[in-house]
């Protein structure tokens, strides 16, 4: 009988109509004729191996199974039943399994037919389409948990998120806010029905098929617990397949008993030290962890892990909430340097200082669970939350940069934030878009949100429009895992998996610690005004050392004598430390320096400044070089205009002239030539804004095929670093800001496209650049270039505010610094940083090397030009660059005036580019005899020297200061009280004080005498000489007059002819006798 079937089903085969004794031959292989019609297309295409010329073989087959079916493979012995019991021609035949992967839009039928893989006989009934849609909805719930069952995940710790959840009715069906109209397919009674797992999930393990009800159970325990993973908009299939493995595999979460003994310890250590210091200092602010004591196991978790998988350093960035005690447990600070801050004591070395929540600091020590050392910096941040975020990001990406670490593997950077910050701030995204640019990538950051769910009294409702203060992240595809913060265990796997992550794809990873904030926004604070319900609820709840220490005794893990015995330990850590701290009478401010620069000042001279000066040779080759096409030049094809540029620069050389990108790049090139690594960074810098500089040629005709000169100059060179920025002030000047606290022994530079546009980036010029070194002893030697001049281009691409720069140094416009042979580099080493207004390509050439050649670092501002960048008259000779030369910080009048200055009317001084239209028009209106003009190209420190010398020379000349910024803005306002200073505190001495003066062998004329004539500046020395031996000068103040545009709300004017008409009034107000 079964043999009948088969042949049927073989018949079946041929062509209807057929005659038997045609669909014999058809059977045996008498298909090879031309008189025979193909099978239809359907059956042959589902069994392709029943044709004619197989007969013969299929019967063999056939009668083989007969007698054993055994000896013929699973697919044969498939097909025969099939074909046995009744299957119609092309259904009988079942492929074997491949290990190919399925073609687009197909499912192979093993993935969602429970029964295909055990059962003999697959083929005795059709699998019905509510077989097909039932797996099918399993596969949705699957991926519905795994996109959405963050959404009722137990996150909160005060239960808040939760109280719409509280009317679920009790049954095992999964919630409908996770899984929507996919449970539909189910009842109560297919809770027990047994499903295939598909290959998007891990929930089954080693098992390949599990009842229903354990699939939704193991899905809840992965994504509904105290961990809430959003992952699934990732667009990586491999990244998705890592993290559903993490999470979801069985028993991924265990915790050995030692792991568990040494999380306690770590908690014991984060709330004791938060208790210390209530107890002790308990009308102090120190922004506590209180409520999130886990922050501190979960820093040391990630970096054990991560320091177990290579990584050796680990800058840090936070805000002030649990700054003290991470300084305390996780960097191992001194705990009697923190106590002293809470002293109020001098200190005792240089700079104003800061409080202590504000502070940073670099430890080098040994992690104990890896038996690794390590390096650990936090870098002191403001009160602006995320400021510091770029500035990690820069000086962690400078670390792996000189350490040759490439991949990131060995150098990591550790970001805290705060919900309210996090989702609030600008600072954040444009740090996060910084992730994945080639020069600015750190290789992963590992983001730690300590979720207080408030910002300071305002709650998420009206603090953020997003579901949750992490959405930000989502746009550079990072991971986001929240976590209950009073879930401990589940704290330490989010760090492990982190760590991973971030080691493996070396990606941005977030976790959010959701927790809450047990006291106000500072300790003195009262938060049941604001928040009455939320702390009624806090001050209910145990601390999490006490739920997790019951936790643990419960399980047998540790006995209550041990719990109190690693407290009662801790406590007489801190008691030990804290009496020392009351022995203590001073504060050291350096032993929070956060960037250390080991060697750096040891054996220099703290008031010797090398050359500046190059040696020609030097200069005409990087000038050739730099004028030249790539060395393939007949395969790199140059735009036409480009090779002009080329030609120009070419000429000039041969000429030994430079212009100013000429000048710019002998500055780099001898800089690299000396071992100096030069970093350019910021919007469009490769080119330059007004297409001036070309360090990167593009091939015309190839894409990414680039030429960069100046990192071709020399075999044994420094690296040379020229980028585009994202279009971001913010956070690039950050970056940069961070890049250059990390060697000081490189020139890193931010360039603004326009000068104006600093302005978005002021929070790092005012917290950061200007002031770090009075409060973090943190010295910088970054460069700012700002285009600056009132050229007709508008309000917003003028003016680069260079009146906010002066307004923040900090040198005293009425005190005029002691005269001396090294006055020049004392004033550079007292102020807070230096700016200038640059008028020619040598002083620009010197100021750069100067930079370097200080025997310390300060932050430089450079007025830039846009049109001297062409001007002819603009240009530098190189008998001002080579050897023997050195940057002028006043550039005196050197044309007809200068010989016979009795005969001068007026004395102009002036800055920058306003300079040569002063210099035009006084030659048109013929006054080059009777009115000089000097430029200050260093503003500040004001040359009080080079000015006084100059006012005397031209005694009976009346003083004019110039410029092209309106008389509220540009450098008057700094000039004016600083040129008063230096021109009215002359004093007449007599014989005898002079002798005496002249008699100290160890201070200059001046040095002994200022004190005495300013009491403000210093006591005077033994005894004071009788009034009638000093005598103030009788002769009257002189003044100096004011000529530019008058004052203004705008920087400058938008109309084109009110521009022209201010240009040339401004002239005529200076040259006017």
């Amino acid at each position: 009988m079964n043999r009948a079937r088969v042949l049927s089903h073989l018949l079946s085969r041929a062509p209807p109509g057929t005659p038997l004794a045609a669909a014999r031959t058809f059977l045996y292989g008498g298909t090879r004729g031309k008189a025979s019609a193909p099978p239809p297309p359907t059956a042959l295409a589902a069994e392709p191996f029943l044709n004619g010329s197989s007969s013969n073989y299929v019967e063999e087959m056939y009668t083989a199974w007969l007698q054993d079916p055994k000896s013929v493979h699973q697919s044969w012995d498939t097909f025969f039943r099939n074909a046995s019991a009744g299957a119609a021609p092309g259904t009988a035949y079942t492929a074997p399994p491949s290990l190919a992967e399925p073609t687009p839009h197909h499912v192979p039928l093993s993935s969602i037919a429970p029964a295909m893989s055990t059962s003999p006989m697959v083929g005795d009934a059709q699998i019905s389409d509510k077989v097909i849609d039932d797996h099918l909805a399993v596969q949705g719930i699957i991926r519905a948990y795994q996109a959405r069952g963050h959404l009722v995940a137990a996150l909160d710790p005060l239960g808040i998120d939760r109280e719409a959840l509280k009317d679920r009715p009790p049954t095992t069906l999964p919630s409908r806010t996770v899984v929507r109209s996919y449970v539909d397919a189910f009842g109560e009674e297919d809770m027990e029905r047994s499903f295939k797992l598909p290959m998007s999930t891990y929930v089954g393990g080693k098992e390949r098929q599990l009842p229903l009800k354990e699939i939704i159970q193991r899905l809840e325990n992965a994504y509904c617990r105290s961990i809430g993973v959003e992952f699934m908009f990732i667009n990586s299939l491999e990244q998705c397949n890592w993290i559903r493995q993490k999470f979801e595999s069985p028993g991924v979460m265990t915790m050995d008993s030692m792991e568990k003994r040494l999380l306690l310890a770590r908690l014991t250590r984060s709330h004791g030290f938060e208790a210390f210091l209530a107890r002790k200092f308990s009308s102090e602010k120190r922004f506590g962890l209180e409520g999130c004591e886990i922050l501190i196991p979960a820093m040391k978790q990630v970096i054990d892990r991560s320091t177990s998988l290579g990584v050796e350093s680990f800058v840090m960035g936070m805000p002030h909430r649990g700054r003290l005690n991470v300084l305390a447990n996780v960097c191992r600070k001194p705990l009697e340097h923190i106590f002293t801050q809470f002293a109020g004591l001098e200190s005792a070395d240089e700079g104003s200082g800061d409080v202590k929540y504000h502070l940073g600091t670099y430890q080098e020590r040994l992690n104990r669970v890896t038996n690794k050392n390590i390096r650990l910096a936090i870098v002191a941040n403001p009160s602006h939350l995320e400021a510091c975020d770029p500035v990690v990001q820069g000086k962690t990406r400078a670390e792996q940069f000189y350490h040759g670490d490439s991949e990131g593997k060995k150098v990591l950077s550790i970001l805290l934030h705060g919900d309210a910050a996090f989702s609030g701030q600008g600072i954040v995204y444009e740090t996060f878009h910084l992730s994945e640019l080639p020069e600015y990538t750190t290789h992963g950051t590992i983001h730690i949100v300590v979720n207080n769910q408030i910002g300071f009294t305002t709650d998420p409702r009206m603090s953020r429009s997003s579901p949750y203060c992490t959405d930000v992240a989502r746009v550079v595809n990072a991971p986001i895992f929240h976590v209950n913060a009073d879930d401990p265990e589940a704290v330490m796997h989010v760090c492990n998996v982190a760590a991973d992550w971030r080691s493996t794809f070396h990606k941005d990873v977030v976790i959010d610690l959701v927790c809450y904030r047990r006291n106000g926004h500072n300790e003195i604070d009262e938060p049941m005004f604001t928040q009455p319900l939320m702390y009624t609820r806090i001050r209910k709840l145990k601390p999490v050392i006490e739920l997790y220490g019951d936790k643990l005794i419960s399980e047998g893990v540790v006995t209550p004598e041990e719990v109190k015995e690693v407290k009662d330990k801790y406590e007489k850590i801190l008691e030990t430390a804290f009496s020392v701290a009351k022995q203590e009478t001073q504060v050291f401010n350096k032993h929070w320096i956060d960037s250390p620069w080991s060697g750096f000042f040891e054996g220099k001279d703290p008031l010797k400044i090398s050359p500046t000066g190059v040696h020609e040779d030097t200069l005409k080759h990087i000038g050739k070089k730099f004028s030249s096409a790539p060395p393939n030049a007949s395969d790199f094809v140059i735009h036409r205009g480009i090779q002009r540029i080329l030609n120009s620069r070419m000429e000039m050389v041969e000429s030994r002239t430079a212009d100013w990108a000429l000048g710019e790049a002998m500055a780099f090139g001898s800089l690299l030539k000396e071992g100096t690594h030069v970093r350019l960074s910021g919007q469009d810098v490769e080119r330059g804004t007004f297409s001036h500089r070309h360090h990167v040629l593009h091939h015309q005709k190839v894409d990414k095929s680039q030429y960069n000169a100046l990192a071709n100059l020399y075999r044994d060179q420094a690296p040379y670093t020229v980028c585009n920025s994202s279009l971001s002030e913010y956070a690039v000047l950050g970056f940069e800001l961070g890049f250059s606290m990390t060697n000081p022994n490189a020139l890193v530079i931010w360039e603004a496209q326009f000068g104006d546009f600093n302005n978005t980036a002021q929070c790092i010029i005012d917290q950061f650049m200007s002031s770090g070194q009075s409060k973090w002893i943190r010295q910088s030697g970054l460069v700012l270039l700002l285009p600056h001049g009132m050229e007709g281009m508008g309000p917003e691409h003028s003016s680069a505010r260079l009146e906010r720069f002066l307004q923040m140094t900090s040198d005293d416009p009425d005190v005029l610094p002691p005269f001396s042979d090294d006055f020049a580099i004392r004033q550079l080493s007292d102020i807070n940083w230096i700016v200038a207004n640059c008028s020619t390509p040598a002083s620009y050439f010197h100021i750069l090397r100067r930079q370097i050649a200080l025997p310390f670092r300060k932050p430089l501002i450079i007025m830039t030009p846009k049109s001297l960048l062409r001007l002819p008259e603009a240009r530098s000779s190189f008998d001002e660059m080579i050897e023997g030369t050195e940057f002028q910080r006043m550039y005196p009048e050197a044309g007809p005036a200068s010989n016979n200055p009795a005969n001068v009317k007026r004395l102009i001084f002036c800055s920058g580019r306003v300079y040569y239209d002063l210099l035009q028009a006084r030659k048109e209106a013929g006054l080059e005899e009777k009115i000089a003009i000097a430029r200050v190209e260093q503003i500040a420190p004001f040359p009080y020297d080079l000015v006084m010398k100059e006012c005397a020379k031209y005694a009976d000349a009346e003083l004019v200061w110039s410029q092209e910024e309106h008389k509220n803005m540009g450098a008057w306002s700094y000039i004016q009280p600083r040129i008063s200073t230096a021109l009215n505190h002359e004093r007449h001495i007599s014989s005898e004080r002079v002798k005496v003066a002249h008699d100290s062998e160890d201070q200059s004329w001046y040095e002994y005498w200022f004190p005495w004539f300013f009491p403000s500046s210093g006591p005077p020395e033994p005894e004071s000489p009788a009034p009638s031996q000093v005598h103030v000068a009788s002769k009257p103040i002189r003044p100096v007059r004011y000529a530019g545009r008058p004052v203004s709300a705008s920087p400058a004017t938008g109309n084109k002819k009110t521009h022209i008409r201010e240009s040339k009034q401004l002239l005529e107000d200076s040259l006017a006798l």
